[in-house]
């Protein structure tokens, strides 16, 4: 077999493990080797190549290096409860994005937090004795005999139809598929975090398992660096920010049901407006479909059969009725509602629907999981011919939005799913192919996720990395064959013909809700100038002829579009400038008896301890050139 090297070099070696092929490279260069990845898939150095390809090395250091080392903390802590409570029962133990999880029943043991000294020492210990992380290859039968007192484990290995592999470190053994490091001597710097619930397989009907989340690294100083990153984004929770500023709320009488304040309403109406003036600008029409629509729909979309667990169901005059959690069905039933032309195309028809999905009690987290969301929808109907060029398109669209925002991102290839899904296979391969040739085309690198896709088809996924290195999902393109199927959907082709369009799902912001809770904790509450709800606070200092001044320019901050407001509260000044920082007003202007005689403005910017002194129609010249650019803060 021939393997292509990182530096260029063509190498070629039959039976051997990754680690066997470092060492007939360089011993050196195998002392450093965790894993490596084959044409992109990241596998274990004790596994040998099953087929020649793009062969990487992978080192402490590399971004794959984390994965591997996160999972085999896992395993070091599920050998340490396994010492510490012997009679737990273990589930799963992956590696997550900075970190790792394990989900472990404890029987009668009620576990918090205040264990996790103790189950860090002995962690700790294990990890010093240095022992080795061996993998063997298993039957069934074997596996079964194994783990025949755990019935987590019994359930996984009779659903396996693949090799079965296993790790043992010392007195531990845990189904797994790997990679793992060679020994737990390399488990130095760790940190358990936190605990929660979780249902076995996420299901609701299944037990609840206790969730470990902890995190690891190679350094102590690279453990510090995200400890104190953690702390800093507790400060920036988004639902302490959401209450501080009085933007939005929850009530116990709809749980996961976000309620709009005054000014949370405002930040988002104005979200939605730019949304809507950006699209209008690239060619779309917008449109508004019903919330609840019939059973029969539903069957015809699939959903149905497919995500009816999701959905909230009614009974009206003796049928049944299900409110949308997605936009797409209605969408359909729009473009049946006109005969079309290949002339119409690309028709770009985009929504802002407001969709419900029933989400697990315990899956809800403020605004970033909920029951109820805006979706900023769209579906555009193409030809085959306009695929590319479209996707093309969209990328430029994603581009322009998220820089708006200061957002960086990577692209995901998500592909068929295992199991839930519909259409043929080789319309999904042909699909996948597409979505990969226009992201080439259009020089935008991308990963392959696969088996997450759509049920109705593959899809890109924008995958947003915040100021705090955090990773959302967040926009999505999904290349859909199957629903124009369904829905019989066609177009009047140059022959007179009728065909059958190829259709683009796609979101940006993906929920409205979500993405405005990710610019608070992004941006620590202090979003950009044109879409904060207050823009200038006006000071008055004491007198009232000060206090009628700013007044008066309030109403010619509403003429130039300038939201302004004065605090006429009988505190001092200092107070209600620090009261307007706590806020995160963007400009917070005293109005003293010289600037009613210069006609002048003294501002303070959010964070600045400078006060500056300009005329006033300076002042406005500059923030209108601020709120216009959609710049960020300074």
């Amino acid at each position: 077999m021939k393997f292509l090297l990182k530096d260029g070099k063509e190498i070629e070696c039959e039976g051997k493990t990754g680690l066997e092929i470092a060492e007939s490279i360089s011993p050196s260069l195998a002392k450093k080797m965790v894993g490596y990845l084959l044409d992109g898939e990241l596998y274990d150095f004790r596994i040998i190549p099953s087929h020649g390809g793009k062969l990487t090395f992978i080192f402490e250091g590399d971004k794959e290096s984390y994965d591997i080392l996160n999972h085999s903390t896992s395993h070091l802590l599920a050998q340490a409860i396994h010492h510490l409570y012997p009679e737990a029962q273990f589930g799963f133990g992956p590696a997550i994005d900075e970190g790792f999880y394990y989900d472990i029943d404890f029987k009668d043991v009620v576990l918090n937090e205040e264990a996790f000294a103790n189950i860090e020492k002995e962690m700790a210990r294990i990890a010093s004795s240095g022992i080795k992380i061996t993998r063997e290859v298993v039957s069934k039968e074997e596996a079964l005999k194994i783990f025949q007192e755990n019935p987590y484990k019994v359930e996984l290995i009779q659903g396996i139809e693949k090799e079965i592999t296993i790790y043992r470190q010392g007195d531990f053994v845990d189904l797994c598929a790997g990679p793992h490091l060679a020994s737990v001597s390399k488990i130095r710097h760790f940190k358990l975090l936190s605990l929660a619930g979780a249902y076995w397989r996420g299901d609701i009907h299944n037990p609840q398992l206790t969730r470990i989340y902890g995190t690891s690294f190679f350094t102590d100083e690279e453990l510090k660096n995200h400890l104190q990153i953690l702390e800093e984004r507790k400060k920036r929770d988004h639902r302490k920010i959401g209450k501080e500023l009085e933007l939005f709320m929850f009530s116990e009488y709809g749980p996961g049901f976000p309620f709009w304040l005054p000014k949370g309403y405002d930040m988002k109406r104005r979200l939605e407006d730019f949304w809507l003036q950006i699209h209008r600008e690239n060619g779309y029409v917008v449109i508004q479909t019903p919330i609840m629509l019939s059973k029969e729909l539903w069957e015809v979309s699939g959903h149905w059969f497919n995500y009816k667990e999701n959905m909230y169901t009614s009974t009206i005059d003796e049928k049944e009725f299900a409110i949308k959690p997605m936009n797409c069905p209605g969408g359909m039933l729009v473009y049946k509602n006109t005969i079309h032309s290949y002339r119409d195309f690309p028709l770009r028809v985009g929504e802002l629907g407001l969709v419900h999905r029933h989400e697990a009690s315990g899956a809800l987290s403020g605004l970033f999981r909920v029951r109820t969301f805006t979706q900023d929808d769209a579906h555009i109907f193409i030809r085959k011919d306009q695929i590319q060029e479209e996707v093309i398109n969209l990328l430029k669209l994603f581009d322009q939005i998220y820089s708006i925002f200061g957002l960086d991102y990577h692209i995901e290839l998500s592909t068929r799913p295992e199991k839930k899904y519909i259409g043929d296979i080789e319309i999904w391969n042909e699909s996948e192919k597409a979505l990969a040739e226009a992201c080439k085309a259009s020089g935008k690198d991308f990963i392959i996720n696969p088996g997450d896709g759509a049920f109705y088809g593959p899809k890109l996924d924008f995958k947003l990395k915040d100021s705090m290195n955090r990773i959302w999902q967040c926009g999505t393109i999904q290349l859909d064959m199957n629903l124009p199927e369904r829905f019989d959907l066609t177009y009047i082709d140059t022959d007179g013909s009728k065909k059958r369009p190829v259709m683009l799902h796609r979101a940006i912001f993906g929920s409205v809700e979500r993405f405005l809770g990710i610019l608070l904790e992004n941006f620590a509450g202090a979003l950009p100038t044109w879409l904060f709800p207050t823009q200038v606070v006006l000071l008055p200092v004491a007198t009232e002829q000060q206090k009628e001044y700013a007044k008066e320019l309030v109403k010619k901050f509403k003429e130039y579009d300038i939201r302004a407001e004065v605090d006429l509260r009988e505190e001092k000044l200092g107070y209600r400038l620090r009261d307007a920082q706590v806020q995160k007003i963007p400009y917070s202007i005293v109005i003293g008896d010289e600037e009613i005689k210069k006609n002048t403005v003294t501002y303070r910017l959010y964070a600045h301890k400078e006060q500056i002194t300009v005329p006033f129609d300076e002042f406005i010249k500059q923030i209108k050139e601020e709120i216009d650019s959609k710049a960020l803060r300074k």
